[in-house]
């Protein structure tokens, strides 16, 4: 068994063809912004007046925010539920949730059309408090902010400001609290903005338990995202895989997923729309795939020797990372119909730019990683 101490930087070099192909994604992302800042979104996307909202919204802040809830997830269980023995998770699954966070804030400016004005969302007297955007704007804005400080310690022990870190500590609880409170505000708000679309969003996804939803497969899309990461990062960096932490983080990621499946077939049931997931349409195709995502890994880590495999808990990880995103990109986009004559496929730049942002999140944390301290230093 890997005995694990305290975060070392991994070493290594910076430049490699991982860093690479992100720097020139990254580099493409940066020339079509500058295109779409200077002449608009018709430019480069191809949204409409019936499709307001592409993959800009739905993918990198939608999914991007649930995937970035990893930090979230792994502070519940070390923090609130005295689970001490995860806390060589929480640094690396912090990391990749602040920039996944950060980078979902600035793909919301990304898609405004007066993006100049964004100031006026902070403006008091622009601020409109019964609005459920500007909670969700303001929340995430908040819980940036918390999780820089709460990842500030890494800096400043690799900067040897030892004291700064120790009157910074005083304080954490109060940061760490505020990081596990302000996640469950905006991931479900988020999904209540389905609630403000309507009937345009087909029966199956239009239900007042959406903001339930969205807030349950945000945890689980968390855990799934450590286990990915951690095997990723594991193969990467030649590292021995967490398995005596991952085995028992998946067997309560499965406790959730099972509430999960019973408050949506339940939903579904009770509201009497089941019917409609067996139509022959996309819509009643998609609804059984985004359902069979969240099953499956009840077949593939399901008991105690299955979890134990560290490619079972890697394809059951990229499965419910597959289910959320399902579940968002059905309400906001497949399922949702605003009448004949509008469409939607997202453009090439728009593509582009998120493989950008998402290549922009994986050169930053290749970065952190081989120079900051992260991941526990193996013994």
């Amino acid at each position: 068994m890997t005995t694990h101490t305290a975060p070392v930087p991994v070493g290594g070099p910076l430049l490699n063809k991982t860093t690479f192909i992100a720097g020139a994604l990254i580099a493409l992302m940066a020339a079509i912004l500058l295109y779409r800042f200077i002449f608009g979104l018709g430019a480069v996307t191809d949204l409409s007046d019936g499709y307001p909202w592409g993959i800009w919204i739905v993918v990198d802040v939608m999914i991007g925010s649930a995937f970035a809830c990893g930090g979230f997830s792994v502070a519940m269980l070390v923090y609130i539920f005295n689970k001490g023995e995860y806390h060589p998770l929480v640094r690396p699954a912090l990391l990749a949730s602040l920039l996944g966070y950060t980078l979902a804030g600035a793909g919301v400016i990304f898609d405004l059309g007066r993006w100049w004005n964004v100031w006026n969302m902070y403006w008091p007297w622009s601020a409109n408090p019964n609005s459920v955007m500007f909670e969700v704007a303001v929340c995430i804005t908040a819980y940036i902010v918390v999780m820089w400080i709460e990842f500030a310690p890494v800096f400043l022990e690799k900067l040897g400001l030892k004291d700064l870190k120790k009157k910074l500590n005083r304080f954490l609880f109060v940061i760490v609290a505020l990081g596990t409170l302000l996640p469950m505000m905006h991931q479900s708000s988020l999904g209540t903005l389905w609630v403000v679309l309507g009937p345009q969003v087909h029966p199956l996804w239009q239900t007042p338990f959406v903001p339930a939803l969205f807030l349950l497969t945000a945890i689980i899309m968390g855990y799934a995202v450590v286990l990915f990461e951690s095997c990723i990062a594991s193969s990467a960096y030649r590292r021995s895989i967490e398995v005596s932490l991952l085995n028992p983080m998946a067997k309560i990621m499965l406790g959730v997923v099972a509430a999960y499946l019973a408050v949506r077939l339940g939903d579904v049931i009770f509201r009497g729309v089941i019917g409609r997931s067996f139509h022959l349409s996309l819509e009643g195709l998609m609804f059984w795939l985004e359902m069979a995502c969240f099953v499956a890994p009840f077949l593939i880590i399901g008991t105690e020797a299955q979890r134990r495999n560290p490619a079972r808990l890697f394809v059951a990880g990229i499965l419910l990372m597959l289910g959320g995103s399902l579940l968002r990109m059905n309400g906001f986009l497949i399922a949702y119909d605003t009448g004949p004559g509008f469409r939607y496929f997202p453009a090439l730049p728009e593509i582009l730019v998120t493989m950008g942002m998402f290549a922009t999140e994986v050169l930053i944390y290749v970065v952190v990683t081989r120079r900051f301290p992260v991941l526990p230093r193996e013994a």
